[in-house]
This record gives C-alpha cells, structure tokens and sequence, in this order.
C-alpha cells in the first residue's frame, strides 16, 4: 500500500462525501467498510421516506442543531450545497408538505446510492468491503478481514463508523474501545430521535395518529403528528422532545395540546352548548377521532367536568418512563466530545486522524436534519484535509 494515500473507515454518508471531495481535487482515496455493501444505514433510513435535507431557512435549520461546533460545519456545506451536489449526480429533488427534501419519484434510496457509487468509482476512489476496524497508530490503521488481519499505512485517516443505533446496518460503536484506550474522550452514546414508553399503556389506541397536535415540555414545543404504539408514542415532536427531556431523571410527564388553534376560553365556550359533549368535541371544536378516544380513558368525573376537560384538551398529561432501547433508535447522542478536536476535526491526541459523521457528539432531529450533518462532517473533513497538504 502507498504511503501518501487518505484512508476513510466507513462507508456511510460521512464517509463516502469525504472521499467524494477528496477524490476531486486528486486525491488518492481508499474507503474500507465492515459490511458487505456500503451506506445500509443510509438506505434503511430510506425505507421510512428518503428525506435528505430540509429546505427551511439557513438561521431555523441551524437551530436544530445542539452546538456551535457543528451549526458551523453544516451553515459552510449547507441544504443547498446539498441539493446541488444531488443535481450534479443526476438526482432531481422536490420539497414534500412538511418542507423536507426528497428525491423526485423516480429514484429509489437505491438508486441515488448507485449513481453516488458510480460517481465516486469514475473519481478513482477504491472502496474495500468486508473490512473491520481495529486500531491505528501513529502510521498505520489496522482491519480484519475473512484472511487475516491487515495493516495499512496512511497519510491521513478519517474515521467515520456512526453512533450506536441500528446495529444490524454495521452501526454497532465498536469503536468506542478503541479510542478510550487512547485517553480520547467520548460522551455515552444515549437514544436520541427515540419513542418514549409510556407508564399508561394506550393499547386502545395503538397504531392511531394524533395529527396537528402540540407537545410541550417546559418551555419547549414543537407540533406535529404523534402514533401510539404497543410500549408508548412516536413521531418527530417525540424525537424533538429527546434532547430536552435527556438531562431530566423519569419518569416525567409531557403534555399534548389536542387543538393548538384554539385557546382553553374558547374550547370552554363550546363546551357550555346545550349538546352532548361527545357531539361537541366531534363537531364544535372538531377533535379527531383518536384524540376522543384518548380522552374517553379519563375517569367519568373529568370526563364530564367541562372546565378541565378544556384544559385536558389543552395539556392532556402523558407520563414517560423511558426512551426505547439504543439498538432500536433513530440514531443516537454522544459520542467524541468536541473538545478533543481541533478545528479541522481532527483527533488533538492523534494527529493526521480525523472524526466524520455520528461517531462525533452532536445531535439533531429527524427530518433530513441528521444526514445533513453526516454530509456536512465529511465535506468538512476533506477540504480540510486538501487545504493542509497544498
């Protein structure tokens, strides 16, 4: 193997960006990847709609992001450099209802992925699957694969593995051993973009949405849609809630806002009518089917008492006793602290050794937000990288 050439583990978003860049400005690039494909994370996250990025603005779409350090990367390659990096591949976008941004029908996670591989393979980027990650030193990263253990020397390397979530995509944070051996500090890898579980099962519900609905915990809210489950409730005001909900020992209790477009005085106002107060929750105030039934599991006497069943309409108390476990999550938090990086993302302990992606600790929510990071991490690895060997 040559001495000069830029070693990336993993072949994920991340990655595969940074080898992308690299690859274009002449850079020799050699990707290794533990799975027998690249990108499985990025194509599961497909199966539940492909959305890349969000369109909103630059300023509300750095918001959503946990931290200075990596509002930054992603405000320098941000949503729009994305779309035109998707246009440069062949891969046509729309912007859905909810603002996020998708491929045009035609193309299949699959296939944006094939046109990526493509691309990269015309760059001469060389991409070696069915390699695990072991070590490195000072000059040489060390894998596995079905032969032997290898030794490859490098340049630089960037090591983009992911976080801890979805082990089945080779997402597993194995890599966690290896680096706190080297006195590099990494934040316990938490759920994040996780359901919560609930302490009042709602099996009557299970599978139903509460749509245009608001949750509130504290002075955070976020509206949206939510679905009962068999353990508790999903959906990206539930994922928003993680980050705020993280710091707090459970169980602790959100509140749902079933009509945020009326205020408590005027749902009480209906509720003085001469009906049935079934019919004017259905038909006056115009409560969905799934919010009658969740509020028919109140007790008789709330039921029928009309001034708190205004303001159970208003903050319908749900009780939360857990995230979901690691493995069946979005994605997660934690991960190399950013103080053990400098500027470029690179490792201060190891230097010519640089982090990617979600193995590094920042968070955001669903909703295109989260590859955007990846892209963002690895575009900002790799110009990096090129700037310093000019």
């Amino acid at each position: 193997m040559q001495n000069n050439q830029i070693i990336i583990i993993g072949a994920g978003p991340a990655g595969l960006m940074a080898a992308q860049i690299l690859a274009e400005k002449g850079l020799k690039v050699c990707v290794y990847e533990q799975n027998k494909a690249a990108a499985r994370k990025f194509l599961v996250a497909g199966n539940g709609g492909f959305n890349l990025t969000h369109s909103e603005e630059i300023k509300s779409f750095l918001e959503k992001y946990d931290s200075k350090e990596i509002q930054e990367i992603v405000e320098k390659f941000d949503n729009q450099k994305v779309i035109q990096w998707l246009s440069n591949l062949g891969i046509t976008t729309y912007v859905g209802s909810s603002g996020k941004i998708f491929p045009t029908k035609n193309f299949k996670p699959i296939q944006v992925l094939r046109a990526w591989l493509d691309h990269l393979e015309k760059l001469g980027v060389e991409i070696y699957y069915g390699h695990t990650f072991l070590d490195f030193d000072e000059n040489s990263v060390y894998v596995k694969n079905d032969f032997g253990e290898i030794k490859i020397n490098y340049s630089k390397l960037i090591l983009a593995m992911g976080g801890g979530s979805w082990k089945k995509t080779g997402s597993d944070a194995k890599w966690i051993e290896t680096l706190s051996k080297k006195n590099i500090e990494i934040t316990p890898l938490q759920s994040a973009n996780s359901g919560y579980e609930t302490l009042i099962l709602f099996h009557q519900l299970q599978g139903q949405y509460l749509k245009n609905i608001k949750i509130s915990f504290n002075e955070n809210h976020k509206i949206g849609e939510i679905v009962f489950t068999k353990y508790g409730i999903e959906g990206s005001p539930v994922y928003f809630m993680n980050r705020f909900t993280r710091n707090f020992d459970f169980p602790l209790t959100l509140f749902i806002d079933l009509k945020p477009n009326l205020s408590e005085n005027e749902i009480l106002n209906h509720l003085k009518g001469t009906e049935k107060t079934s019919s004017i929750l259905k038909k006056k105030i115009k409560i969905s089917t799934t919010g009658l039934n969740l509020l028919k599991a109140l007790d008789k006497e709330s039921y029928m008492d009309i001034e708190n069943l205004a303001k159970t309409i208003k903050q319908f108390p749900i009780e939360i006793q857990s995230f979901r476990p690691i493995d069946e999550v979005i994605s997660t938090s934690g991960g190399v602290a950013f103080s053990e990086l400098n500027e470029n993302l690179e490792l201060k302990k190891c230097p010519n050794v640089f982090c990617a992606g979600e193995m590094i600790d920042w968070e955001a929510p669903t909703g295109g937000y989260l590859l955007q990071a990846c892209f963002s991490t690895g575009s900002w690895v790799a110009n990096s990288i090129a700037k310093s060997l000019k």
